[in-house]
């Protein structure tokens, strides 16, 4: 009995068009394209951590020869909740939006238009530099899932249209 499932639920899976993103590691074709993004400069701290974060994972050889452009707006949010009766703040939410772009570095065009977005919550302390270490490290955090996301979305962009050339 579990054979005659099986072996059609088999036969199916065979038929799908499922493919790996990365398929040939760094020489495949969307790890290649990848390599030839450059990252515009973004500002602030927040911006920094960003960009550098996406040039890692791109690979990127500093914009020479680049055919795309990832151009990027940030919003850093720092929200404080969990009031006390004496109206101190005891719980923080640092949120971390970006709004990207995709430009075709040669036509100047906008290939691909998205945002991205991640926060973290933050225990507020009775010693300052405690807080302040809490928020810069939930910075560095949410810098590098903002930057995954953007990766992640850029390839799948490319693999789908075929910009992975």
């Amino acid at each position: 009995m579990m054979r005659a499932i099986a072996l059609p639920l088999f036969l199916l899976l065979g038929a799908c068009t499922l493919r790996p993103l990365y398929s040939g590691g760094g020489d495949g074709l969307v790890a290649q394209s990848l390599q030839s993004v450059a990252v515009a400069p973004i500002e602030g701290r927040a911006g920094w951590l960003v960009r550098t974060a996406l040039e890692d994972r791109l690979s990127s050889n500093g914009g020479a020869g680049a055919r795309f452009r990832l151009q990027i707006e940030l919003d850093d949010d720092i929200t404080g909740f969990g009031i006390r009766a004496d109206n101190s703040v005891t719980r923080e939410r640092r949120t971390l939006r970006a709004r990207y772009q995709l430009v075709d570095a040669a036509l100047g065009t906008v290939l691909l238009d998205a945002t991205a977005g991640s926060d973290a919550g933050i225990d507020v302390v009775s010693s300052e530099y405690a807080t302040v270490a809490a928020e810069q490290t939930a910075l560095e955090r949410l810098s590098q899932d903002i930057a995954d996301q953007i990766v992640s979305r850029v390839a799948l962009y490319m693999a789908r249209t075929g910009e992975a050339r």
